[in-house]
């Protein structure tokens, strides 16, 4: 049996632009949600101190997480994924529904490149980001709005963030049991059959497909 670092490319996934705007931006939540924790629980604040540079920190990486999706618009890979993402059709709603039913058939859950779970995800996370980034602002620079609005994005930045450590946790969770899905993000390849079983309405366009020689 051959090792995984010996299987066929099988079929590409995820270009390379894609995988390095993916590892970015996970590294860049990473920095925030940690600096975050670092800020608002008592054990972890008194353990790292320095409190001036860990807001810093945490003000710049929240900052700069749109910055890789940005300059990822560059790769038509990337804004080809992106419509995907942002197209939901009649199979998306019958994944909705298996998964919520817990039906775990693959004639139930049909799905394209990307499952509804996934969509869903997506669209949640850009749509908490933006807001993230917005009441974050509001809080960085104070001139910028009255009290009470201050008073408020402080709320919602707050609240908001617990919220998007629960998804990013259960995203995480989701990757770890799924080495196949991980290894597409790492190497950018899957296994044929895994994305016949996972995705069978996926069909790759030819600048998908593998080409002779590559890895």
């Amino acid at each position: 049996m051959p090792l995984p670092s010996e299987r066929p490319a099988g079929v590409s996934r995820f270009s390379p632009a894609e995988r390095q705007i993916h590892r970015i931006t996970a590294a860049l939540t990473g920095v925030c949600l940690v600096s975050a924790g670092c800020l608002y629980l008592p054990p972890l604040a008194e353990l790292v101190g320095r409190r001036h540079l860990v807001v810093t920190v945490h003000e710049w990486s929240g900052l700069l997480i749109p910055a890789p999706a940005l300059l990822g618009l560059a790769s038509r890979a990337f804004r080809a994924d992106l419509r995907r993402l942002n197209r939901f059709g009649p199979h998306d709603l019958t994944w909705l529904r298996s998964a919520l039913r817990r039906d775990h058939r693959q004639a139930a859950r049909p799905a394209g490149k990307f499952n509804a779970g996934q969509k869903l995800y997506a669209s949640w996370s850009a749509g908490a980001a933006l807001v993230m980034l917005g009441t974050g602002l509001l809080m960085w620079f104070t001139g910028l709005a009255p009290l009470p609005w201050r008073t408020a994005a402080t709320f919602v930045h707050d609240w908001l963030a617990i919220a998007l450590t629960v998804a990013v946790v259960g995203h995480v969770m989701k990757a770890l049991a799924d080495p196949e899905a991980r290894r597409g993000m790492r190497t950018g390849s899957v296994d044929a059959g895994w994305a016949r079983r996972e995705h069978p309405l996926w069909r790759a366009t030819p600048a998908e497909r593998p080409r002779p020689g590559r890895r």
